[in-house]
This record gives C-alpha cells, structure tokens and sequence, in this order.
C-alpha cells in the first residue's frame, strides 16, 4: 500500500462509505464487485472510486473487479480501524446514553471503554456493560485505560471545559455533538456533528422542493 501525502479530503469523507458497503456486500456473501456496481449503490462514478482507490495502492483485478474481503480489509487499514481505539463518552443524557448503546462501535473495531457523568444519579450506573464514571476522574481513567478518543454529548454550555478536560488528559481526537466551535490545540483533531444544521438543511431543500 503506498504512502501519499496530498489525499483530498473528499477522497478521506468516500473511504467510510466504501467500507460500510463493502461489509453489507460481505454480510450478502458475495466474494467480488466491481467498481461499476459498487458505484450504483453509493451513486458514485467507477471513474470516481477507482481514482480514490488508486491514491492509496492498486486494488482489484482488471476484467474481474475487487475482491470483497480484501478490500474491506485494505480500506480498513487505511482508515485505521485495525488500531482498536479506546473510547470514552462524556455526558450520558439521552444522546450519550444512546451512543453507548450503539453496536456498531465494536463492528468496527472501537472499543468503549469508560462513560463520565456528574449527576450523581448517573454516576455507578452500568450501561451497556460500561461503568459511568464521575467527570472528576477523566484524566486518570483516560490514562489507565489508555483510551485516545473521547465522544462529547454534554449540553453546550458545558462542552468546552470537556474538550479542554480530554486535551489535558492526552486523547488522541475529539468526536463533538454539542453545537459550539471548540478551541483545541491544532494537534488536536476534532469531528463535530450538529444535529441542528443537518436538520436545518434538510428542512431548507424540502422547502424549496
């Protein structure tokens, strides 16, 4: 596999979507697909994926296509999943409790780790087989559990001092729900999801449907 250094983003944003549908084309039992099919379920060009492919190595059979589980396996690699991430969540109102609950995580090779809380209702509870600690002890637990990303879903009022929390305490990036701009270090990298502008946006192209 080789080593490039300027890969588009949008290139990085298709890895995801490549390896999701290649795991539903395994969990079908099928051993090949093309570039062409696998195009027509993400409405992707075949031009487009085998460009994006070919940025990080040559994939594939000419005449035959792509061999399933060892594309799944290669792009896998290449976004890193094979790493086995340590995870934290941090806030466990019903959105973070809802995220614990996500099976997914370990499908894809996260392992949950550690919740955090400061309602003391909250705290010593088990969910998803995970014990919520109190928010006083993030650096340690992060550091004995060696865990590199930590999951923010703490109203926003609170969210910064989090992030700043998880910064201090040595994770390796930051997956935001609340809906502020953080101020972390540029070391730090950091995914933000709002709820509202997704919501927002799809409201704005119905409207003018």
């Amino acid at each position: 596999m080789k080593e490039q250094t300027s890969i588009s983003k949008a290139t990085i944003d298709r890895l995801p979507l490549y390896f999701r549908t290649l795991r539903l084309v395994q969990d079908e039992g099928r051993d090949i697909i093309s570039s062409e099919e696998l195009g027509r379920r993400l409405g992707i060009t075949p031009e487009q994926i085998r460009k994006d492919l070919a940025s990080f190595g040559q994939f594939g059979k000419k005449g035959v296509g792509y061999y399933v589980n060892e594309l799944k396996r290669n792009v896998g690699e290449i976004l890193g999943l094979n790493n086995h991430w340590n995870i934290a969540i941090v806030g466990l109102g019903h959105l973070g409790a809802a995220l614990a609950n996500y099976q997914n995580f370990v499908t894809l090779g996260f392992n949950l780790v550690a919740l955090f809380d400061q309602d003391p209702n909250v705290i010593g509870t088990i969910v998803n087989h995970v014990k919520v600690d109190d928010i006083k002890h993030l650096k340690a637990v992060v550091k004995e559990r060696n865990i590199q990303i930590g999951i923010i879903a703490v109203p926003a009022a609170f969210a910064q001092g989090v992030a700043d929390q998880l910064v201090d305490a040595g994770v390796k990036g930051i997956w935001n729900f609340a809906p502020i701009k953080m101020k972390v270090p540029d070391t730090m990298h950091i995914v933000n999801e709002d709820l509202s502008i997704g919501l927002s946006s799809l409201s704005y192209h119905i409207t003018r449907k």
